[in-house]
């Protein structure tokens, strides 16, 4: 096909797909009626040359502009300090769509009119290199909405906010998306966010999580606050214990200077986990109004029970993985990745409690950790065994009903009920799930949870992204345990590659008389 792009420079490049695709137009046919286009916009990527924006950003507004959400005259602007043109820009948007969407999405007219989105300039975040180049771009839009994503290290995230203030850019339809680690301790965490505040207000300020897009997540919502059948039933009187459990199978991928200063605990704890457990156990809110949800989220936070180095080390876990085994055969383990000596931990599990009427003496079992024995995003809800079986020992053991709720890979929810095995031998029960499959139920697509917060960003809706005053008393829960950790000298805990990490772990939640969910 040919593309012609003619703002800025007149660009005439022959694109070749590998296939071309027959079924987009009737998907889009289909969805037409439950997409909502968002008012023209200008999405300015710093940092637009990176791993984000290359894996996730991009094929995520591209989703959105085959959807037809996208309306005139909206552009999407690359920033970073690297050299590049336009064109060049396009062909990189244009590389990275290739390498991470499957052909048959690569439709071509829709492609065309994408790329004639995108724009490009080098900017420094430490000098005024760029910055009056991308004001004379941005003012040729300055009545629509513009938001800045900054997807690159906090450590520039003050700099890229002065220079976007010093610069005149902000106006009233201005809002800035800022990407976890929102600091590694309490006082870092505000540190960050006085400085952010001092040019930007609460509401144009968007914490991203990207967990909290996550289909699922919303489903969980719906499940709990949409249907008469389990609200009644979501408390320390019907529900035994919950598990919350964010596996991955790979190892550092590329992230070994931040991941060693990091650790797990403040990777995917104080943010990911949290915020699902926060989901899990709020009360429901007067409404889905953005300050309603995140003020009941703010009581769980706050409400949670604290862990020092009192009871540290019988409710936590640390864990790093050795050498072992993955999918794809042998791996080193995190040291011999890292080339270095280290005690950073790949693994945690915890052991709280939520001190409210709700949830009080339920205990919540939080594990996360890399080399896995597989990829898996699920939050469990146990409830209580029955007071009494009826049906005697040869009916066969009865299981105590579970929902489990799969954020990844198979989005989903199951719950595990207890029946009768079919036929006339007499009675004898089985422990099975009444599954729903969202890729098998829906016939639309299952969007990427980025598609749903990049326009929720523009839709200047906060329901979805995190307050400062959330992402505070997480650290200031999370805090305590990095002290304690470090007051005892509390050691990771080797564990296996491909296994569900050190056995420590398992005792945590065995010595209770319980057990982790690992089977499907």
């Amino acid at each position: 096909m040919n593309a012609k792009f003619t703002p800025r420079g007149g660009f005439f490049k022959s694109i070749r797909l590998q296939t071309c695709p027959t079924n987009l137009p009737s998907e889009r046919r289909r969805m037409s009626s439950q997409i909502i286009p968002v008012e023209p916009f200008d999405y300015v990527v710093f940092g637009g040359t990176g791993d984000l924006a290359e894996r996730k950003l991009l094929p995520a507004l591209y989703h959105r502009q085959l959807a037809g959400q996208l309306t005139e005259p909206t552009r999407i602007i690359g920033a970073s300090r690297t050299a590049m043109t336009d064109d060049e820009y396009r062909q990189y948007t244009l590389a990275a769509l290739k390498e991470h969407l499957k052909a048959e999405e690569l439709d071509e007219a829709e492609l065309a009119k994408f790329l004639a989105r995108i724009f490009y300039v080098a900017v420094d975040a430490k000098s005024d290199q760029g910055w009056p180049q991308l004001k004379t771009l941005l003012d040729a839009g300055k009545d629509i909405v513009r938001a800045f994503y900054l997807a690159v290290s906090p450590s520039i995230f003050g700099d890229i906010a002065d220079k976007i203030r010093d610069h005149k850019l902000i106006t009233k339809s201005t809002r800035i998306v800022v990407e976890k680690p929102i600091g590694r301790d309490l006082a870092s965490a505000q540190a960050l966010n006085d400085t952010i505040g001092k040019v930007f207000k609460e509401e144009q300020i968007f914490r991203i999580d990207h967990y909290l897009g996550k289909e699922t997540v919303q489903n969980l919502m719906a499940l709990r606050f949409a249907n008469a059948l389990y609200e009644p039933l979501w408390n320390s009187a019907h529900i035994d214990h919950v598990q919350i459990t964010v596996a991955e199978s790979v190892g550092l991928e590329g992230r070994v200077t931040y991941y060693d200063k990091a650790g797990a605990l403040r990777d995917m704890v104080q943010n990911h986990i949290l915020q699902l457990l926060c989901l899990v156990a709020m009360e429901a809110p007067s409404s889905l109004d953005a300050e309603a949800v995140r003020d009941e989220k703010l009581k769980v936070l706050r409400s949670l029970k604290p862990i020092t180095g009192a009871n540290v080390e019988k409710l936590t876990v640390r864990g790093q993985y050795r050498a072992g085994a993955s999918a794809g055969g042998p791996v080193n383990g995190y040291q011999e990745e890292l080339e270095a000596t280290s005690d950073t931990e790949t693994f945690v599990a915890i052991k709280t409690e939520i001190n409210n009427w709700r949830w009080a003496g339920v205990p919540f079992y939080l594990r996360t950790g890399k080399r896995l024995a597989s990829r898996m995003s699920e939050i469990v809800i146990a409830f209580k065994p029955i007071p009494h079986s009826i049906f005697g020992e040869s009916a066969g053991r009865i299981e105590a009903n579970k929902l489990v709720i799969r954020l990844q890979p198979d989005e989903g929810v199951k719950q595990w009920l207890m029946i009768k095995d079919p036929g006339p031998g007499g009675m004898r029960l089985r422990h099975v799930s009444l599954d729903m499959s969202f890729a098998q139920a829906f016939e639309v697509r299952n969007p990427d949870a980025y598609e749903r917060l990049l326009m929720d960003v523009i839709r200047s809706n906060q329901t979805l992204f995190m307050r400062r005053d959330e992402v505070e008393a997480a650290w200031n829960w999370v805090d305590p345990i990095l002290k304690a950790w470090e007051e005892i000298g509390q050691k990771a805990q080797g564990y296996t590659s491909g296994t569900w990490g050190p056995s420590q772990a398992i005792a945590l939640i065995e010595r209770d008389g319980r057990t982790w969910h690992e089977n499907d």
